[in-house]
């Protein structure tokens, strides 16, 4: 990358990664403090709402904030336009739901959720006012801002879910605990931002962007659906309970993989756009993209599965423990998941938004066969399975990669291999620590430390690229803050 380029990518990432984890983490934190307090059923219960608030979003969206992103002369007309999309689109999609929430509610054979689902649902409303402000945000990589806002939200939040779940208030108080999250995020984006709605709107300018973003709102809304399948399976099949360790388990793994990939995604998508039309260049910046990402997630979530029974024992306690054994094989299926985003990235960046949608059609059909196949074997069995899907899709993902700019399957898997290699060592070592340690703290905390010294012991004896090109990018960092 040029210098530029590189200290603009290093700075968003930074403040990405303070976004997402400052927010985030004290919202796991949260979410602990809460687990301790209800039942699995509780989480449950949530979990079988999620879908359904996740698809509307995927509607509201649009497409339209990757769109925005990616018009580099962005208008006021289009920034209005879209944000009054938003908000009409919100207001239909919360009264559809709102009406079918009784049949949601016989569907899972849980009489609770009808008033539940009425309530939580609002949040896609909350949502679609700070939507604008969120995108502008990340096109100009200005993540700081967004800490701010991610940070005291889910603090004020998590504090209010706190005190309503001590008070016995059981799962109103994760409910309470969402929709003020979403409410104060909204509030914070509008007072840190100048930006401001005016009264336009322009039918050209939609169906501009539009025609862009509608292949991945499709995307993404098949993306959505086949994301939470499972917790509509589990819930219809299983039981609350058992959702209720699912959701939990992809909860846990979703905090290293997801946010990271989130962290990355939300610099990488405006930073690659900028060089779209340089194939040569987009090619090596994203081959090395691609070396970093799995670099730091591979070893994170083998250290995380090794040390899983443990980790849940100690901050959950024993009525959760099954949610360790859902964790392993998420773990090993998640940790793919920044690289098939970067390689869905790829596909926006270079204007293939047709070539994504038939992507994830084609994928989820090839994934809901697999599901089909493991739901007579049990809900571990599903799991594992999980991990069969992840490497289907990284194939089918690679071979479009391949055709745009020569950067397959083959040459991606020599480029990732020293991770991947380096990342199962670790987890061999950590997971069979409990042969010699029978202390769930003593086990975390070795298992966590043997793993990355082990690790980095082998990037340094065997001179990894990623590990030389993280050094470059933290002693460039630092001469700019000087």
């Amino acid at each position: 990358m040029a210098d530029s380029l590189r200290n603009k990518t290093v700075k968003g990432v930074g403040w990405s990664a303070v976004e997402k984890f400052s927010g985030q983490g004290i919202q796991f934190i949260v979410t602990l403090i809460i687990a301790n307090i209800l039942t699995p059923k509780d989480f449950g219960l949530v979990g079988m709402m999620a879908v359904f608030i996740s698809v509307a979003q995927a509607l509201i969206d649009g497409g339209f904030s990757q769109a925005l992103i990616r018009k580099q002369d962005r208008s006021e007309v289009d920034c209005c336009t879209v944000f009054y999309f938003n908000i009409i689109i919100s207001l239909i999609l919360y009264g559809v739901l709102f009406l079918i929430a009784p049949w949601v509610a016989d569907f899972y054979n849980e009489p609770q959720l009808l008033n539940l689902m009425q309530v939580l649902c609002f949040i896609v409303v909350i949502n679609s006012f700070g939507a604008i402000q969120r995108t502008l945000y990340t096109a100009t990589l200005n993540f700081k801002i967004q800490a701010k806002a991610s940070l005291f939200a889910a603090i004020l939040s998590g504090v209010v879910g706190i005190i309503l779940a001590y008070r016995h208030f059981g799962v109103w108080a994760l409910v309470c605990q969402q929709l003020l999250n979403a409410l104060f995020s909204v509030a914070l984006f509008w007072w840190y931002s100048t930006w401001r709605p005016h009264l336009i709107f322009s039918w050209s300018s939609f169906r501009k962007l539009f025609a862009f973003g509608s292949n991945l709102m499709i995307s993404t809304l098949i993306n959505t659906i086949y994301g939470n399948i499972y917790q509509m399976v589990i819930g219809k099949i299983f039981s609350a309970t058992s959702l209720g360790h699912f959701s939990q388990a992809k909860h846990i793994t979703n905090l290293p993989s997801a946010n990271i990939t989130g962290i990355l995604n939300r610099v990488i998508y405006p930073v690659l756009s900028s060089i779209q039309d340089d194939d040569k260049r987009l090619a090596k910046d994203y081959r090395q993209l691609l070396r970093t990402s799995a670099f730091i997630v591979f070893p994170m979530m083998c250290v995380l599965a090794a040390v899983s029974y443990p980790f849940i024992n100690l901050v959950l306690g024993e009525k959760w423990l099954f949610t360790a054994t859902l964790m392993i094989p998420l773990c090993f299926s998640l940790m793919w998941y920044p690289i098939h985003a970067i390689n869905l990235d790829l596909l926006k960046v270079k204007g293939r938004s047709d070539l994504f949608l038939k992507l994830e059609i084609i994928k989820k059909i090839i994934g809901i066969a697999v599901l089909v196949i493991s739901i007579p074997f049990g809900l571990q069995f599903m799991c594992w399975m999980h991990i069969v899907s992840s490497l289907i899709n990284l194939v089918i993902n690679t071979y479009f990669t391949g055709r745009l700019i020569n950067v397959g399957f083959f040459i991606q898997m020599k480029d990732l291999a020293p991770s991947l290699l380096s990342a199962i060592f670790i987890f061999v070592v950590s997971f069979n620590l409990d042969y010699l340690i029978h202390n769930d703290i003593a086990l975390i905390v070795i298992g966590v430390i043997l793993g990355a010294v082990l690790y980095m012991g082998i990037a340094y004896v065997f001179k990894f690229k990623e590990l030389q090109y993280i050094k470059t990018i933290y002693r460039i960092n630092n001469y700019n803050e000087r």
